[in-house]
């Protein structure tokens, strides 16, 4: 598949350069949802798109196995050389390539093994919503594989290395509010410095402890309170925190001390700490058969040599809902080393760009070789049964 990928490659590249150049933050992915359903029509697919919100499935084959593909689609806002904006520091421009690649590189062969081959473009990932709305969507339903892929950071894998599984970690956003009376600067007895408050919670969240021997981490990343009146002690605040676990009990039991520390810090002040508490990102569901399939794929594709053990890391993919929700699924989330630099979410955040065509050819040879195994599977059944 080596000769193909070069002729795909002009068309794969000028592909990413739109997506990279006209990112779309969550759930207003209209743009990128109309570019990808025209590709797709253009492919020849069976096009599916949704009225109450963003996202594109396209589909090839027909019959059993259902083999699937996912990318996400939706930019990151924030703040890049002093302007807000969106912005695609997280891959998901080089995910929805790769996706659209792999059906380049497929339609390119002169055949294909029996089956169906879902392309799964997902909007509001970075929510840690979209997957949910897919599953709702049944587009899942049906599916007996599932395959993701992400770019990995320098800090995870070298640049031509692969792992055939990411193993992420539960996270978890909980807002909050601090609810008190302002007060004079002269008189601060009158009223409760929600400032005060709130770094007293922080002290609280440092001494948190949970067993050391499965990483876990909670931390405040958003604080606001006061005005522009630097006499005016603030007796309101918000925040954010942001929880990290590697297994969904951990993350369970994080939550808890966390209610704890904040009923603890209002009843020493005083005051009313309201939190906002949406159901967290799953650990990772990895299943042994997919992550099997994937890993002799790397081999076929860029050498055993090339080849790591599952990635284990603390950030968060709203991928492994699929799983969670819809047992079924055999579904593995391909990790791609491209030197990615200086980091994932990063405003500069770079990577090489050829990497695309490896994770094309991976993902491509994971379908191939599971379709594959899928009719043999469903021949051997066949031939027990006129025994």
């Amino acid at each position: 598949m080596e000769a193909l990928l070069e002729e795909i490659k002009q068309e794969v590249m000028e592909i990413f350069e739109h997506l990279h150049h006209h990112p779309e933050v969550s759930w207003k992915e209209i743009g990128t949802t109309k570019f990808i359903k025209q590709k797709l029509d253009s492919y020849g697919c069976r096009t599916y798109t949704f009225d109450d919100c963003t996202g594109v499935i396209g589909e090839i084959g027909e019959g059993s196995p259902v083999v699937a593909v996912r990318a996400d689609m939706d930019a990151l806002w924030q703040e890049v050389d002093g302007e807000f904006r969106a912005n695609h520091s997280c891959g998901h421009d080089s995910h929805m390539t790769m996706a659209l690649g792999v059906l380049l590189l497929l339609k390119k062969l002169k055949s294909l093994p029996v089956g169906t081959i879902r392309f799964i473009f997902q909007p509001a990932e970075e929510k840690g919503e979209g997957a949910l709305k897919m599953i709702e969507k049944g587009v899942v339903d049906d599916v007996d594989y599932l395959y993701g892929v992400h770019l990995r950071p320098v800090q995870e894998t070298k640049n031509g290395h692969a792992a055939p599984a990411i193993i992420h970690g539960a996270s978890q956003y909980i807002g909050g509010t601090i609810i008190g009376e302002d007060a004079h600067g002269a008189r601060p007895h009158l009223g409760t410095n929600a400032i005060e408050v709130a770094s007293t919670l922080v002290h609280e969240l440092a001494h948190i402890h949970i067993d050391p021997m499965i990483p876990h981490s909670v931390k405040m990343t958003m604080l606001r309170a006061g005005g522009e009146c630097s006499n005016i002690i603030p007796g309101q605040a918000e925040f954010s925190l942001d929880l990290r676990a590697q297994t969904n009990e951990v993350m369970e039991t994080l939550v808890e001390h966390v209610k704890m520390a904040a009923d603890s810090v209002a009843n020493f002040y005083q005051v009313k700490i309201d939190l906002v508490i949406p159901p967290h990102l799953a650990a990772a569901r990895v299943h042994p058969e997919a992550q099997q399939m994937m890993a002799e794929a790397i081999c076929e594709t860029i050498g055993s040599e090339n080849l790591d053990l599952p990635l284990v890391t603390t950030g968060g993919e709203d991928f492994h809902f699929y799983a969670l929700k819809r047992p079924h699924l055999k579904s593995t989330m391909l990790g791609l080393g491209c030197g990615l630099e200086p980091g994932l979410h990063h405003p500069h955040m770079t990577f090489d760009r050829e990497a695309i065509l490896k994770g094309i050819h991976i993902l491509a040879k994971a379908v191939l070789n599971t379709l594959e195994k899928g009719n043999s599977e469903r021949g051997k059944i066949q031939e027990l049964s006129t025994t």
